[in-house]
């Protein structure tokens, strides 16, 4: 995505740093995230890609800097923790679906509970959403009766029906067999073409050249490159990003159309 406008900003990351005891987990970090942008987020294990995705919902607490949600400060209370968890989506590798109710209740139950909608209205959209994702037959299943693949759609779907403004995901795919992972990064891809806001924590870099509007290299905590897709896939700027794509010999992977 290019030419961005200043009002097109959702979140914005300044000077965040995060601590566990003396270890840094994250120096320094900046960036904006924008309308509809796709930020891909790389980098070797270890390096704070996982934290980072955390601070922005505020499941983890930072040390330093700020991080702003529609202008106001997730760090220092200037914006309700039940609205940033509903506003900002949050996928992690393991489902965590309630495993003693079925598909559509697992659905119902943020926008019922927590939202306090409209039961019709909010299971309407739960169908819909299952429709889209090929899953329509089994919203009275238990998740013990899906497969993994299914049991991610279905986490990916639960925050959606809560409406996110932002959708986060924490290498969705890591804990899939190879022939799931394809179902899974369809849906991911299919929001991008809707618009839906993203930060994609992936190590699928084939994936992540396809979808990513920009990307952002974590090192030891701290953004060593962030720039278009297309130019830190084919020439990163910085000589650490390219020794990562040149150990993943990423200039094999097919781009997934």
């Amino acid at each position: 995505m290019t030419g961005h406008a200043s009002d097109d900003i959702l979140l914005t990351v300044t000077g965040v740093s995060k601590n566990f005891g003396r270890k840094t987990i994250l120096s320094d970090v900046s960036f904006d995230l924008h309308r509809g942008e796709v930020l891909v987020i790389i980098g070797p294990s270890g390096c704070g890609k996982s934290t980072l995705l955390r601070c922005l919902n505020g499941l983890e607490k930072v040390n330093a800097g700020d991080i702003s949600f529609h202008e106001g400060s997730i760090v220092h209370g200037k914006v309700d923790a039940k609205i940033i968890h509903q506003k900002i989506g949050m996928v992690f590798q393991s489902y965590d679906l309630f495993p003693h109710l079925n598909v559509l209740q697992n659905l119902l139950l943020g926008p019922i509970k927590v939202q306090k909608r409209d039961l019709t209205e909010a299971t309407q959209q739960a169908r819909t959403l299952l429709a889209r994702i090929g899953l329509a037959d089994r919203e009275t299943a238990l998740p013990r009766q899906l497969s993994g693949g299914q049991k991610q759609r279905i986490a990916i779907i639960r925050s959606l029906c809560m409406n996110p403004e932002i959708m986060l995901f924490d290498e969705v795919t890591a804990a899939l067999d190879p022939e799931m992972v394809s179902e899974v990064l369809d849906v991911i891809r299919e929001l991008a073409k809707q618009g839906m806001t993203m930060v994609i924590v992936t190590h699928e870099m084939g994936f992540a050249q396809a979808i990513a509007d920009r990307v952002l290299f974590l090192e030891q905590g701290k953004i060593c490159e962030i720039g278009p897709s297309d130019q830190f896939f084919a020439k990163p700027t910085s000589e650490r990003a390219q020794q990562f794509l040149d150990k993943l010999l990423v200039h094999r992977w097919a781009p997934v159309i």
